[in-house]
């Protein structure tokens, strides 16, 4: 496939998190490249869960010399740096000096680690969670939060109600500051890094905000800003956790421990990550399957929709696939293990996923380019209010400043910036729940613009496996069993038609003396005492048992795009049996569901134009092309492109490589376990389930629709506290609320997504 799907090669994004501080783009320079190191140690940093974060350790690492790459993990808060040991002391000074504090975890390979020189471009739009107890177990943040709200509500009385007594003026002041370095010891520690550093994040903003007031004897204020600030990161950080944990929460189910066969023949329970491939795994009904594997023994039904979406249970027996996550709901299954912990479907649906959220989608691009421009506007109108208002506006120059100050506390755009991710990861969350793999926001938010899909036809609309769908017998005789006969002759072959037609022919088979396969025309044997043949059109041509209304029914069935076998014996043609590939379950649902959308639905078939015509007609398709070679529906994709407009493929992500690479939207159909499907494809659809399809542009609409209602919201909200802030109606503590309560509501909004299902 091109290289616009290949997920490792793809740079995590610029884009902030809740509550951004906004600078102008600034490119970060590349590392210094060292000899290859093959390990990697890896630091928690707890502060660490945006690519905002992200960019500034980047930025913070660009000058120490020998680091071969990084790979950050978000969601985790971690770190990997690929250096020499002597590197490391003075790669974790300089996070330090950044105000972040690495805690080492230990070594890990880190085969992916992306190098500095595939993102030379982090910027900083957003804000650190500098109070946000990122660990979730941090009761000791909250309480010193609690505290801090307390001592400010304490500043705020005592100004209040005893603001002209000296003494208690002096004890308020105290007070505050208390609160003040309560809140905000982390954000000044970071601001003034910052600052330092000539930066323009958030951490900044408040550091020169809330020492503004405190100087201009706005103590009372400064406090309650700092502790609402810093209570508003506490909400904002688990809200954007809410969202990034979405996936995880949804798919990272897999038990830690499994049962295993030793080789003296018991069963040992051991840590998943501890099973070696082709060990013997054993699950009970009701568990769920630790590792993915091949069924070896038992029979059971496996609930698949933590990894396909599909909504019923799958059948299992030996020779079956399973896949880990999933759930055991009958029998007792041992299996064998074909894939370690850390390469399972599941494994690498959540890495896709986390991969996914690195890549922008044109609405967050949008969002970073406008916040890049937003803050350092803001903060130039607030030191012009701060400058000229006392000249122009005739008002004192502490009421200029404190207009100022309030203007900076508006110019955080938090709810701004937080909107578009949230929203994204929501999406990606909700998708994944449905069996849709989504590889990036791109993908998903273009796809709400599709012109037309083009369909593969075997294994996409129909199941990819001939059936039994018409039988009739021709020349009816007492005590002949022609169905009989034909499943007995055919269930001695492994040719796909013979199979079929044994499948779909239930009931006991008879003995069948003299077996013998006729190489590309069937098969024959003596039941009873009579020699049976069960063959095509050409065998019963070439022994001269065919008729006028023979080759009329013949003609029939195969201009359904059937093919026929013949059961015959030395007298003539005794029944016809037509088998077919089927239309998948949901394809005619699917169709009708694209048509509705106002997405033409095409063929695009390797098969006859014959066969190809029936089925699209069966399944609702206008337009369909058959007798295709790769090259051909290659060609296809580009004429419906010119045509049309925005195309999509849909196909099994191997045989259909070429049209899925040139078209604008690839959708791998049933690729659960498959990775070259996974690795091909733009979206992977986890079952063969066409309808996903269509779901997937209903929830990339959806996911356009509440990208601009948040960022309307977020823009509105700020817009209003400007004006109010520029005409002296609006406090600090207001702002601090106003951006609070907008990111609240973005968030919420964002996050109905993971709640929502696809096809409503």
């Amino acid at each position: 496939m091109d290289s616009r799907t290949r997920l490792n090669i793809t740079p995590p994004p610029p884009s902030a998190c809740c509550g951004g501080g906004c600078s102008a783009p600034a490119p970060a320079a590349e590392v210094p490249q060292a000899p290859v190191v093959p390990d990697s140690t890896t630091f928690r940093i707890p502060t660490m869960d945006c690519p905002v974060e992200e960019g500034e350790i980047r930025r913070a690492l660009e000058p120490v010399a020998g680091i071969q790459g990084l790979r950050f993990q978000l969601g985790a808060r971690t770190l990997a740096i690929r250096a020499a040991p002597e590197v490391i002391p003075a790669a974790l000074a300089a996070i330090r000096a950044a105000g972040f504090a690495p805690q080492p975890l230990g070594s890990a390979p880190a085969p992916h680690a992306h190098t500095e020189g595939d993102h030379a471009h982090d910027h900083d739009h957003g804000h650190d969670h500098s109070h946000g107890d990122h660990d979730h177990g941090a009761s000791t943040g909250v309480k010193r939060l609690a505290l801090a709200l307390l001592f400010a509500l304490g500043a705020e009385s005592l100004h209040l109600f005893f603001g002209d007594a000296p003494a208690l003026k002096w004890a308020g002041l105290a007070v505050a500051a208390v609160a003040i370095w309560l809140a905000g010891v982390e954000t000044y520690t970071k601001g003034f890094a910052a600052l330092r550093r000539g930066r323009l994040n958030i951490n900044a903003l408040m550091t020169v905000a809330v020492t503004g007031a405190f100087v201009i004897g706005q103590w009372p204020e400064a406090a309650m800003v700092m502790a609402l600030y810093a209570i508003a990161e506490l909400i904002e950080a688990r809200a954007a956790d809410r969202a990034r944990n979405a996936i995880e929460g949804l798919l990272a189910l897999a038990p830690e421990e499994a049962e295993v066969q030793q080789p003296d023949g018991t069963w040992t329970r051991m840590a998943s990550t501890a099973v070696p491939l082709e060990a013997v795994v054993r699950i009970s009904p009701g568990e769920r399957v630790p590792l993915d594997g091949v069924v070896t023994t038992g029979s059971s039904t496996i609930d698949q929709s933590p990894v396909t979406g599909e909504s019923l249970p799958v059948d299992k027996a030996a020779g079956d696939v399973v896949f880990a996550g999933t759930i055991n709901q009958a029998g007792e299954l041992a299996f064998r293990v074909t894939a370690a912990a850390s390469n399972t479907t599941l494994a690498r649906i959540i890495h896709a996923v986390e991969e996914a959220q690195s890549t922008r989608a044109p609405t967050q691009r949008f969002v970073d380019r406008f916040a890049a421009v937003y803050t350092p506007t803001v903060f130039a109108i607030a030191v012009a209010v701060a400058v000229l208002a006392p000249t122009l506006m005739g008002i004192g120059w502490l009421d200029a400043v404190y207009k100022a100050l309030v203007l900076l506390v508006v110019a955080c755009p938090c709810a701004l910036v937080i909107s578009t991710p949230v929203t994204i990861v929501s999406a990606l969350a909700s998708g994944a729940r449905r069996g849709i793999l989504i590889k990036g926001g791109a993908y998903l938010e273009s796809a709400r613009s599709l012109k037309v899909v083009a369909l593969d036809k075997t294994g996409t609309i129909t199941s990819g496996k001939p059936t039994l769908v018409h039988q009739e017998v021709l020349r009816p005789e007492e005590g002949l069993d022609a169905p009989a006969i034909a499943a007995s002759l055919a269930g001695r072959s492994d040719h796909p038609v013979s199979l079929a037609i044994a499948g779909g022919l239930p009931g006991e088979r008879l003995a069948v003396d003299g077996f013998t396969a006729l190489p590309g025309r069937g098969v024959e044997g003596v039941v009873g005492a009579t020699r049976y043949t069960l063959a095509n059109h050409r065998l019963v041509k070439e022994r001269a048992l065919g008729s006028p209304e023979l080759e009329a029914r013949l003609a029939a069935q195969e201009a359904l795009g059937r093919t026929v076998s013949l059961l015959a014996d030395d007298r003539g043609v005794i029944a016809l049996f037509a088998v077919a590939d089927t239309l998948k379950p949901g394809s005619r649902d699917a169709v009708a569901d694209l048509l509705a959308l106002g997405v033409v639905p095409v063929m695009l078939s390797g098969d006859n134009t014959a066969t190809a015509r029936t089925i699209a007609a069966e399944a609702g398709i206008a337009e369909v092309r058959g007798d295709l070679l790769p090259q051909d529906k290659l060609v296809a994709i580009e004429e419906l492109q010119r045509r049309h407009g925005l195309t999509a493929m849909a196909g099994d992500g191997i045989n259909d490589a070429p049209a899925l690479a040139r078209s604008d939207i690839g959708f791998a159909m049933g690729a659960a376990g498959t990775d070259t499907a996974m690795e091909a494809a733009d979206v992977v659809v986890m079952n063969d389930d066409l309808r996903r399809l269509p779901e997937t542009i209903r929830l990339s609409r959806r996911t356009h629709g509440v990208l601009w209602q948040n960022i309307v919201l977020a823009v509105g909200i700020k817009g209003v506290f400007m004006v109010l802030a520029l005409f002296g109606s609006a406090t600090m503590w207001m702002a601090v609320f106003a951006d609070m309560g907008a990111t609240l509501i973005v968030v919420a909004n964002g996050l109905r997504l993971v709640r929502s299902r696809s096809d409503t």
